[in-house]
């Protein structure tokens, strides 16, 4: 796949993650935020899980020896550190959710995604730098400032907007989680695996955490017309779609620009929590934004990569220089 088309896949499946804290707005009253988030994962997970194990190699008959199953299988059997990283991504995608929806509840939709998002950048470039990733660009880091700022702004002075100083904690725990499987995630891809059983391993162990939570909270709203609604929305749309694009776009782009190509979602947040649920942001709230939207035109401006491999060292085709040696 071409960087420009994977760009473009995780900039689609920004826009989906763009409409969740709107779609979690119109849950029924009774449903709490942390029952919402694991409703959205044991049903998105469970649907990346049958991908994973259904797709056309599997189901085939007789079913093909290379099918998805067979490397869903094979993933989960890996030792040692590779096991402990599949469990630690399937933690931070079932700790995001508690986190997220958490957040958005008590600060509001638009300043807790922008927070949650913004800083996950910072995190994954942390992340992937610790871990042995290659050198971040310039541009990467005048995008991500651009993030933090716009985020700081948003925060500092979006009082009126309803900011909440735990929400923002929350959030910010949110974007740590973020950035935790979205590096696991990009190793796994980058290193061979499909998309696929990547998003069926990590969504699904996910949702088995999240289960019990779920079972444990009150559900019985899951039962109500607009429970499915909502559930269905979150689950296939923002959840399993969402996902599947952007494990796709990390076959080409590096995990730190992936994250912060993850910054068209608060745009659209924003716009929906305006437009539909009538929120209102106070004039540096907007300035925040702003500086969002600036600190992502800075990065997908063609001419620039977001991450350069050492000195000396080279890509092999079809790999990015995010690739496990």
């Amino acid at each position: 796949m071409p960087r420009r088309a994977g760009g473009a896949a995780i900039l689609a499946a920004a826009a989906l993650w763009g409409s969740t804290g709107t779609a979690a707005h119109f849950a029924p009253a009774a449903a709490g935020p942390v029952s919402v988030g694991a409703a959205r994962i044991v049903a998105g997970g469970a649907l990346l899980l049958a991908i994973a194990l259904c797709s056309k190699p599997l189901c085939s008959k007789p079913p093909a020896r290379t099918g998805r199953g067979r490397e869903i299988r094979q993933l989960l059997a890996r030792p040692g550190a590779a096991r402990a990283g599949l469990v630690l991504g399937a933690a931070s995608t079932a700790g995001y959710q508690l986190s997220f929806f958490s957040a958005v509840r008590a600060t509001g939709v638009a300043v807790g995604t922008v927070v949650a998002i913004g800083s996950a950048p910072v995190f994954t470039g942390l992340i992937s730098r610790l871990t042995g990733g290659p050198a971040l660009t310039g541009r990467w880091l005048l995008a991500t400032a651009g993030a933090i700022a716009g985020a700081a702004v948003l925060v500092t002075g979006g009082r009126a907007a309803g900011v909440n100083l735990g929400g923002v904690g929350l959030a910010a725990v949110a974007g740590l989680c973020y950035a935790a499987y979205a590096v696991t995630a990009a190793r796994l891809v980058t290193g061979g695996t499909s998309e696929r059983a990547v998003m069926g391993a990590l969504f699904g162990g996910g949702a088995v955490l999240l289960l019990p939570v779920l079972l444990a909270s009150p559900a019985g709203w899951l039962l109500t017309a607009r429970g499915v609604l909502v559930t269905a929305q979150l689950g296939i749309m923002t959840t399993a779609a969402a996902y599947l694009l952007y494990g796709r776009g990390l076959r080409t782009v590096p995990a730190p620009v992936a994250v912060t190509l993850g910054l068209a979602e608060p745009v659209v947040a924003a716009l929906l929590a305006l437009a539909v649920l009538g929120e209102r942001l106070s004039a540096p709230a907007i300035a925040g934004l702003i500086l969002v939207g600036l600190a992502l035109a800075i990065l997908i401006m063609p001419g620039g990569r977001g991450v350069r491999a050492p000195p000396g060292a080279s890509t092999p085709p079809g790999r990015t220089p995010l690739t496990p040696a």
